[in-house]
């Protein structure tokens, strides 16, 4: 007996040392909209209006320092942008806020860009591809692979429509 297959990621939090820095690269930069905030040690942001997909605090971290290399912990959030158009118009973002990237990787099933929140907290920026387009095994399983992403393409990608289109929170 699994998972019921609707279950998803509601939601993370994370513990920040600056709110007011990571507020700015959340909302300023990526342009989550903040939904609460309770004082100077919680805020709750959101993509599309829902109540909060990311929750920043400093209950134990106000102040504080990344954890080391080595160490466990989360890897990344992962953050799914509805289509190519915006997750290129996010790479647009970070590229004028002076944000790098870790990484940019395709893995067939998805595009991905890989960076650090100014916590040092792992931030995965993605689209996926269309199922149809997912490539596949000889017996008919899906094959991810990791390859190089294409900057240059990704941001020829014209403006979105919508550049407010809501992403998506899905843990990674």
């Amino acid at each position: 007996m699994g998972i019921h297959p609707q279950t998803r990621i509601g939601h993370v939090h994370l513990k920040v040392a600056d709110l007011e820095r990571a507020l700015r690269f959340y909302c300023g930069v990526l342009g989550f909209e903040l939904m609460q905030r309770w004082d100077d040690s919680a805020a709750f942001i959101s993509a599309g209006g829902y109540h909060h997909h990311i929750g920043l605090n400093t209950w134990e971290s106000l102040g504080g320092s990344p954890p080391p290399p080595g160490t466990t912990g989360l890897y990344h959030v992962a953050i799914l942008y509805p289509d190519r158009a915006n997750l290129a118009d996010a790479l647009r973002r970070l590229i004028l806020a002076g944000i790098p990237l870790d990484g940019a990787g395709d893995h067939g099933v998805s595009e991905a860009l890989y960076l650090r929140d100014p916590d040092g907290n792992g931030v995965e920026l993605y689209c996926d591809r269309a199922p149809e387009l997912w490539p596949r095994s000889a017996e008919g399983g899906v094959a991810m692979y990791s390859r190089q992403l294409d900057i240059d393409a990704l941001l020829r990608e014209p403006v979105p429509d919508d550049p407010s289109s809501s992403p998506e929170l899905v843990e990674g």
